[in-house]
């Protein structure tokens, strides 16, 4: 039987990152995807400071660079409730908030994932691409039986790490049970391009009317386009009409130069994809492990999930290279760090919904009065810069519901 160090099921960004850095600190590792080839499925391609940072340290930030990572400077809030000299007047430097990086990164996300898997590959991996992986054996001995086109074959692995997505095969065979937050927005996201009359170093988030817009460029003219909005049963701009009316949602007469985005082309699909935060309290158990979205996901209103998945890789990588055995106990610190950071992150998300992700009359003046508060707040910070930062590099007190009972005068809609 063929044996591995370690055995990744998912061959995304996250697992891939991983891979090539096990690979690269001498551990015989094994990873299994499932897709032949990727595709554009609407994923997220927003990278947030902190989480460049993860990149950096994983050894993959140049590689992304070089294949057109595109570093945003500025963010610029056009704003039903400011006019547009008032959002440019409050216009927030993206690239000075991190001591270390210039600015979120921008990247198509099936770029990043064949860059990361490449590298996985370059650094030895066995990269097994269009092929299934069941879990085998029982807790302290696991393996994977792998089977596609080409045959199968069972596995041995000292560690199994799942890094299978959302709908995590290994976390459902594992028995782990996923905790999931309140439904009640979704988040649709639309690739466009010859946007060539929207500035390239400026990001805009914002609300009018009953959506939540958000526009990150990649350069060259390519611009992700997202769009939250409230979840009454059904989804907007799905179907085969879905990107146009995206697209005509972005024309916006009050949001500068909203016709560079009006009239642009869609170059991939239109799809939404539930808003809310869900979480793993446990996502260790002897002899294997989960990262990246299949140990839980932060709302996707905050644009996270790329930075919370590297530094899954990360934190997990460095405590396999650091023992030479291992059991549940090696990974503690893991489980520690990553139950903090998502508590702090749901908090983050729920702050920013409020703000900015509901739109009946009586949420319309929660947001004034919020606005109002944090203006003229000594604290220069709020949650929402835990986006920009990391949940760990601001005051604690932010991410209690005191704080957010501060700002909304409720606590209603607080998760944590």
């Amino acid at each position: 039987m063929t044996r591995f160090d370690v055995g990744i099921v998912g061959g995304g960004i996250g697992g891939a990152a991983l891979g090539q850095y096990l690979a690269r600190h001498g551990l015989r590792v094994l990873i299994a995807e499932r897709e032949a080839v990727f595709r554009d499925r609407v994923r997220g391609e927003w990278m947030a400071p902190w989480g460049v940072a993860e990149l950096k340290r994983l050894g993959l930030y140049e590689r992304f660079l070089a294949a057109g990572g595109h570093h945003i400077r500025r963010q610029v809030g056009y704003d039903e409730l400011l006019s547009a000299a008032e959002a440019e007047a409050r216009e927030i430097p993206v690239h000075l908030l991190h001591p270390d990086i210039p600015g979120p990164l921008a990247l198509e996300h099936v770029v990043m994932q064949n860059e990361a898997l490449a590298a996985a590959a370059d650094a030895g991996v066995d990269v097994r691409r269009g092929v299934s992986a069941k879990l085998t054996g029982k807790a302290g001995d696991y393996g994977l039986a792998i089977s596609g086109a080409e045959g199968g074959e069972t596995v041995a692995c000292r560690w199994v790490v799942g890094a299978d997505g959302r709908s995590s095969a290994i976390r459902r065979a594992l028995g782990l049970t996923l905790n999931e937050a309140p439904l009640d927005h979704l988040i649709a996201g639309l690739l466009i391009d010859g946007a060539d009359g929207w500035p390239e170093d400026q990001q805009s988030i914002g609300v009018f009317g009953d959506m939540q817009y958000l526009i990150f460029p990649q350069g060259n003219g390519k611009v992700r386009l997202y769009a939250d909005y409230t979840y009454d049963g059904a989804a907007r701009f799905n179907g085969e009409n879905g990107a146009a009316a995206m697209l005509a949602a972005f024309d916006i007469p009050a949001l500068p130069n909203s016709q560079a985005i009006a009239r642009a082309r869609p170059i991939g699909p239109c799809r939404s994809y539930p808003s809310q935060d869900a979480w793993v309290d446990e996502p260790v158990v002897e002899g294997a492990l989960l990262i990246g979205d299949a140990g839980g996901y932060n709302d996707p209103i905050l644009g996270q999930g790329l930075s919370v998945t590297l530094r899954d890789a990360r934190i997990v990588g460095e405590l396999f290279v650091g023992h030479d055995t291992w059991c549940r106990e090696t990974f503690a610190p893991y489980i520690a760090e990553r139950r903090e950071r998502l508590r702090r992150l749901r908090a983050a998300a729920a702050f920013v919904t409020t703000l900015n992700g509901r739109y009946g009359t009586e949420d319309k003046a929660r947001r004034e009065r919020a606005f109002a508060s944090m203006a003229s707040s000594s604290q220069p910070m709020h949650p929402g810069f835990a986006a920009y930062v990391g949940p760990e590099a601001l005051p604690a007190e932010l991410f209690e519901p005191e704080y957010y009972e501060a700002v909304f005068g409720t606590r209603r809609y607080f998760v944590a």
